[in-house]
């Protein structure tokens, strides 16, 4: 029922949405929440999503009309040529104004059945939605998420060639004085140079990764802020949940919007052989009309007879040549065929569940290792620095420890990335919907 009613509150909030709608600023700050919020009224496949609600509405009006009654006004005029005088001897024009009206009581209890599959069908696209919600806000929370370690590297390697910007200065000044040869200088400045690379790599990741972001959430920026980039609030952490395996299964097989969408689709293939087997039973209908029309008899146009007819029409295909017989069989084998597609959906969630809790287990491990070798690489490079200035180090010893602590600082972030998207991806297997989406 909570997943209905984030469902619900989504079809609410875009009521006044208008595919026209005009370019929007670019904030100056952007968090995940509010990127959550705007890929719900913005992002492509919900919105695609929404109209096969509107569609799968129009097909219950269109079924519905089944069981209501029809009415049609008729009328002709005719003008006969005189060469055709003898064939009609009364007049030479004649018309003809009827009001038909026509109400189905029992088409073999196919329309109720109709009603009742496309009623499930409209159900399965609702469940349907919450499934492409789920989808796109995973996805939006996962290009954050790179957004944010791609904005963090680019710190990673500014502080790398900071402290490799320091290191130049330190060996030219140390090579004035005299203490050490040029070819430290040298080597200083060659560390340097090759940070650059991954310096400029990182850029581009953070460049690309906004505009993946970007396209997840359908936003269309204006002309004239093609350069402007927002501030992106918030930090990967790492903050650790666990999910107990039984636990996590059942809310999955409860929770999964594809898992209930088959089900709905499953008994609408039940309700459709109902709809098949109707066509062994006889219709019945009841009809009137009310028809004013030119007395044959008299010569003038203005003379009409007038009155009403009203009657009760049945029909009953006694042999079709087994034609309804083979559409029984069509759908038996197709009620056959969803429960196939509903059982196998089910192993397939258990498997994305186990292998999303597993995938968790293991980022959780990374980031709590990646977390220590950090702090070590850190002391190592402290303790380094200070054997160097000491005069019990080389260069090469700082030069490598700095390498290691960048190394250790990127797997560190590349780690609580991965948990983070991990984390989510969890919650997406078991069918939980974003926290933000409440």
């Amino acid at each position: 029922m909570k997943n209905y009613l984030l469902v619900a509150k989504l079809l609410l909030s875009v009521v006044c949405w208008s595919q026209a709608k005009a370019s929007v600023e670019i904030p100056d700050r952007l968090d995940l929440a509010s990127s959550i919020q705007y890929a719900l009224e913005n992002n492509f496949q919900i919105q695609k999503a929404r109209q096969q609600i509107e569609e799968q509405t129009g097909l219950i009006i269109e079924v519905r009309a089944q069981a209501l009654p029809t009415a049609s006004l008729d009328a002709y005029y005719t003008e006969i040529d005189p060469g055709l005088s003898e064939l009609s001897p009364a007049h030479d024009n004649d018309w003809e104004i009827a009001l038909n009206v026509t109400q189905s009581l029992y088409k073999g209890g196919s329309v109720r059945a109709a009603l009742d599959v496309q009623q499930l069908v409209e159900e399965s696209a609702l469940l349907q939605l919450e499934s492409v919600v789920n989808d796109a806000l995973l996805d939006v929370r996962t290009g954050y998420y790179d957004v944010l370690l791609a904005r963090d590297q680019i710190e990673v390697q500014e502080q790398n060639v900071g402290l490799l910007e320091a290191q130049v200065r330190d060996a030219k000044n140390r090579f004035e004085a005299g203490s050490v040869s040029n070819f430290e200088v040298l080597r200083a400045e060659v560390e340097l140079a090759n940070a650059q690379t991954p310096l400029i790599r990182a850029r581009n990741t953070f460049r690309t990764a906004i505009e993946e972001l970007r396209q997840t959430l359908g936003f269309k920026a204006s002309d004239h802020q093609l350069e402007k980039v927002p501030d992106f609030v918030g930090d990967l952490g790492f903050n650790k949940v666990v999910y107990e395996l039984e636990s996590a299964l059942s809310v999955a097989r409860e929770s999964r919007p594809e898992l209930k969408r088959l089900e709905k689709l499953l008994e609408a293939r039940e309700k459709g052989i109902d709809v098949a087997r109707a066509g062994f039973r006889p219709t019945v209908s009841l009809y009137g009309s009310y028809e004013a029309g030119r007395s044959s008899s008299s010569r003038r146009f203005d003379d009409r007879l007038d009155g009403w007819t009203v009657g009760v029409q049945s029909s009953w295909n006694i042999f079709d040549g087994r034609k309804v017989k083979g559409q029984v069989v069509q759908a038996k084998s197709q009620y056959e065929q969803a429960r196939l597609d509903f059982e196998e959906a089910v192993l397939d969630v258990e498997v994305e569940v186990r292998r999303a809790l597993s995938n968790l287990q293991e980022a959780a491990e990374l980031a709590i290792s990646s977390g220590k070798v950090t702090s070590r690489a850190e002391e190592s490079l402290r303790l380094a620095q200070s054997r160097y200035d000491a005069g019990g180090a080389t260069q090469l010893d700082v030069l490598q420890a700095r390498v290691s602590l960048t190394l250790a600082r990127t797997n560190q972030l590349e780690a609580y990335h991965s948990y983070e998207v991990a984390a989510a991806a969890a919650r997406r297997a078991m069918g939980v919907a974003d926290p933000f989406a409440k």
